[in-house]
């Protein structure tokens, strides 16, 4: 089964179960395929197991040809994509690659439907300057959150 439809396949059936599909990948030959899933107040080891088990019954009826299945929420290493994953990470740390291969980082903020607003803090104590950032999300390539302790 092609990319595309697997997709289509995975947007049609996780919303009922009251999952959004964040991303879905297959190798070369489509021998894995891994899915990313996420919730309001997110997944966690049960909620990736009910979706495996949903999935497997799913691709035997469905013909979806594999040998390994992954399913699993988003990691902290993985880049944002979705609108609501922009949304419920305002506030924190992030770093933009722009489409261009700039770097930017700052704290995450405004969402809108168009794109994002970043605060970049510039030196320290007395010399210390805030800058707003405003980025469109077709000038960005990736963005992902920064952990910071």
């Amino acid at each position: 089964m092609a990319p595309v439809k697997l997709g289509e396949l995975l947007e049609r059936t996780l919303p009922p179960m009251g999952y959004e599909l964040v991303d879905c990948e297959t190798s070369p030959g489509g021998r894995l395929v891994r899915v990313f899933i996420d919730k309001p107040g997110g997944v966690d080891v049960e909620d990736c197991a009910s979706v495996s088990n949903h999935l497997t019954h799913l691709f035997a009826v469905e013909g979806v040809a594999y040998e390994r299945l992954e399913v699993s929420s988003p990691g902290l290493d993985e880049p944002l994509k979705l609108l609501r994953q922009y949304r419920k990470n305002i506030g924190r740390q992030v770093e933009l690659v722009l489409q261009d291969g700039t770097k930017k980082e700052g704290r995450l903020m405004e969402v809108s439907e168009d794109g994002i607003i970043v605060e970049e803090t510039r030196g320290k104590n007395k010399k210390k300057e805030v800058i707003n950032h405003t980025f469109l999300f077709d000038n960005i390539k990736t963005t992902k959150i920064q952990v910071v302790f």
